[in-house]
C-alpha cells in the first residue's frame, strides 16, 4: 500500500500535534502514531510548562537560570530565542483553550521548581500535561486537512539508502528524506508513506533503563531511525534522572513526584527523616536535578536503603488537594497519607538531553526532515535539562519548524522510483522470550553501568555485553516478519550504542554525565 501526504509526522505529543495545527492550511497533513494518539509523554507532564509572565521575572534570568542548569553547554543563542519567545507561545496556548491555574486576582498561579529564580511554571494542577495533550488533540482531529494513522509503527525513514545504495560519511551527494515506511500493526502490512516533509516528534528513550517515569512508548524510535538514515546525533550521554519518582517497583512505568511539590516546601529526607540535601548544595532540595538525583544516589549506596523519602507533611492539606490531587490519590492508592506519611521517592530515568541534531528551524542534517521535541537536540538543555523547559522547547521549535517546512514543502516534489519494503524470506518469530529477556538485560546494562554515576570500566563493560546482544538482536530482525517489539528492541539497542560511545568520548564529569574517573564537585 502506497500513500502520499505533503506533511508526515511521526509522533503525537505536544510537538506533533502543534506542528501539525500550523501546517494544516498549506496542505494535506498525515499523522502516524504507534499506539493510541493520546498516548504520549506529553500527557504525563505533571509540573507545567516555563516561561517570563509577570515582573519581576524576566528573560534575562530565565536564560540565565537556563545556562546554570545545563552547565553552560547550552547554545546561548538558543537559549535566548526559546525564551523570548516563550510569552508568545503560551499566549497561543491559551487561545487554543488550554486552561492554566489561576489565582483569586485572576493572574496565572505561577510555581517555582528547581533551578529557577523566579516563579514562572504556568500549571493546570499536577496535570499539566493532559490538559495541553487534550487540548491540542481535539483540535487536530477537528482540522480536515489532518489525517491520524493509529496503531501504526514507523520502521525507517525512505532516503536514498533505499534507492540506489550507500549514502553517508565519505560521500558528496545530500542525504534527502522522502517519507518513511510504516507498520500497520493490525495487519502487519507495511506501508510505503511518500512525503514531501518529514517531522520526527517520537519523543524521548527512556525506556532503555529498567526505572524510568516514561510511557511505554518512549523507546527512541526517532533516534534511531535518523541514525540509520545517518543524521547527526549529538550529547546522547545527557539523560536526566529524575530525583524523585514513586517507589513501587511492581509499576512501570514509575509515577512521577513533580518538583512542584519540592518548590511548594517538601524535603528530602533519609528513611529515618534526616536531611541531607545540606551535603551537596546551598539550594538544598530545590537544586537542579542532576545534583539532587548524584545525591540521593550517594545517600543510597552509604545506608544501603531502596528509596529515600520526601516529607510533605508540614504542608497545608488544602495546598495539596489543590495543587498536588493527582499525587495525592496515587499515594493514597498504595496506602500512604502524605499529609501523615513521608513519600518513598527514587531516582529514575525521566529526559533525553540530547538526540538529533537541529539548526534554530528545527531542521536536521537531513534534507526534508525536521525534529522537534524530546528526540531532538536543539542546544537548550545543555548538560542538564532546567524543570519545566520541555514543553516550551516543542512549542518554539514546531513554531520554527512549520514556518520553513511550509516553504519546503512548496518547493518540494515526491520521489518517483520509491520500492515498498522488501519481506522477502522472513518468518513470523513466535519465540517472543528472545525478545523479552534480551530487553531485560540492555536495561540492566544500562541501569548499572551507565546510569547516574559512570566510569570507564563501567563503560567498557557495557559496550562489551550490548556488542553481543546487538549481533542477535539484528540477526533475529533480518529473518522475522516484523513487529512493534522486535522493531523497539532494535532501535533500544541503537540509543543504548549511543549513549555508551558519547559518554566514553567526554571526559569530564559535566551535568548529567559523571564519572568517577574525571571528579568534580557537586554542580561544577
Amino acid at each position: 500500500m502506497r500513500k502520499k501526504t505533503d506533511f508526515l509526522i511521526i509522533g503525537t505529543g505536544i510537538a506533533g500535534l502543534t506542528y501539525a495545527l500550523k501546517v494544516a492550511p498549506y496542505g494535506k497533513v498525515c499523522i502516524v502514531t504507534k499506539g493510541e494518539a493520546v498516548e504520549s509523554a506529553t500527557r504525563y507532564a505533571q509540573g507545567g510548562i516555563a516561561a517570563v509572565m509577570y515582573t519581576p521575572d524576566s528573560y534575562e534570568k530565565h536564560i540565565r537560570d537556563t545556562m546554570i542548569a545545563g552547565d553552560n553547554l547550552s547554545d546561548p543563542e538558543i537559549v535566548r530565542i526559546t525564551i523570548t519567545e516563550s510569552t508568545e507561545r503560551i499566549q497561543e496556548l491559551i487561545e487554543w483553550g488550554v486552561a492554566f491555574d489561576k489565582d483569586r486576582s485572576g493572574k496565572y498561579d505561577l510555581a517555582k521548581e528547581g533551578g529557577h529564580s523566579e516563579f514562572r511554571v504556568l500549571h493546570h494542577k499536577d496535570q499539566t500535561g493532559a490538559e495541553i495533550e487534550n487540548v491540542l488533540l481535539q483540535r487536530v482531529r477537528e482540522n480536515k486537512n489532518i489525517e491520524i494513522f493509529e496503531n501504526h509503527f514507523a520502521i525507517d525513514l525512505i532516503t536514498q539508502h533505499h534507492l540506489d545504495g550507500e549514502v553517508g560519511p565519505g560521500s558528496d551527494e545530500e542525504i534527502v528524506c522522502y517519507g518513511a515506511y510504516v507498520l500497520n500493526k493490525a495487519n502487519h502490512q507495511i506501508l510505503t508513506l511518500l512525503a514531501k516533509t518529514t517531522m520526527v516528534a517520537t519523543g524521548g528513550a527512556g525506556n532503555v533503563y529498567a526505572t524510568t517515569t516514561n510511557p511505554p512508548v518512549a523507546t527512541g524510535d526517532g533516534i534511531a531511525m535518523v541514525c540509520r538514515a545517518k543524521g547527526k546525533i549529538e550529547n546522547m550521554e545527557f539523560i536526566q534522572f529524575h530525583p524523585t519518582s514513586l517507589f513501587n517497583p511492581a509499576e512501570t512505568p514509575s509515577f512521577l513526584i513533580t518538583e512542584a511539590l519540592r518548590g511548594s516546601g517538601a524535603v528530602l529526607k533519609t528513611r529515618t527523616g534526616k536531611e541531607f540535601m545540606q551535603k551537596y548544595d546551598s539550594r538544598l532540595s530545590l537544586a537542579p536535578r542532576d545534583i539532587v538525583a548524584r545525591a540521593i544516589d550517594n545517600e543510597l549506596k552509604i545506608s544501603g536503603d531502596e528509596f529515600v523519602c520526601l516529607d510533605a507533611r508540614h504542608l497545608d492539606k488544602k495546598v495539596i488537594l489543590n495543587h498536588f490531587p493527582a499525587i495525592y490519590a496515587k499515594c493514597l492508592s498504595i496506602g500512604i497519607d502524605m499529609t501523615k506519611e513521608m513519600i518513598p521517592v527514587v531516582p529514575a530515568a525521566h529526559y533525553t538531553c540530547g538526540g538529533i541534531a537541529v539548526d534554530r528551524h528545527a531542521k536536521t542534517t537531513i534534507r526534508n526532515l525536521y525534529a522537534s521535541g524530546e528526540c531532538s537536540s536543539t542546544g537548550l538543555h545543555g548538560a542538564n535539562r532546567l524543570a519545566s523547559n520541555s514543553l516550551l522547547e516543542s512549542l518554539v521549535f514546531s513554531h520554527r519548524a512549520a514556518f520553513d517546512a511550509v516553504k519546503t514543502m512548496q518547493n518540494s516534489k515526491f520521489k518517483n522510483g520509491v520500492p515498498d519494503w522488501n519481506a522477502e524470506g522472513t518468518v513470523f518469530n513466535e519465540e517472543m522470550i528472545l525478545i523479552t529477556q534480551s530487553l531485560k538485560e540492555l536495561q540492566g546494562i544500562m541501569t548499572n553501568y551507565v546510569g547516574i554515576v559512570r566510569s570507564n570500566l563501567r563503560l567498557k563493560r557495557a559496550s562489551d555485553r550490548l556488542e553481543i546482544i546487538q549481533k542477535e538482536t539484528e540477526e533475529l530482525y533480518q529473518k522475522s516478519v516484523l513487529t512493534e517489539k522486535i522493531c523497539e528492541l532494535r532501535n533500544l539497542i541503537s540509543v543504548a550504542g549511543l549513549i555508551i560511545q558519547m559518554a566514553t568520548n567526554r571526559k569530564e564529569s559535566r551535568g548529567l554525565h559523571h564519572s568517577i574517573d574525571y571528579p568534580g564537585h557537586y554542580g561544577e
